[in-house]
């Protein structure tokens, strides 16, 4: 995968197989979010809050945002 920018990256984690709990009876798959940039589920929610403060103008360039965790 190439992207411009890391932000690119959230949510484009990849599916794995879990082969050695259901060997060839079953197919189950886990969503890795340790993949995204921050290996956190968490940063899909903190891209979409700060895409929504910019878009409704909260949020502006230069402004300050104070994330605890």
């Amino acid at each position: 995968m190439r992207v411009d920018n890391v932000l690119q990256t959230i949510g484009n984690t990849p599916h794995i197989r879990i082969n050695r709990l259901f060997g060839n009876t079953h197919r189950v798959y886990v969503k890795s979010e340790r993949s995204n940039p921050g290996g956190s589920i968490k940063d899909r929610t903190a891209l979409a809050m700060i895409e929504a403060a910019e878009k409704s103008g909260v949020l502006l360039p230069g402004g300050t945002i104070i994330e605890p965790t």
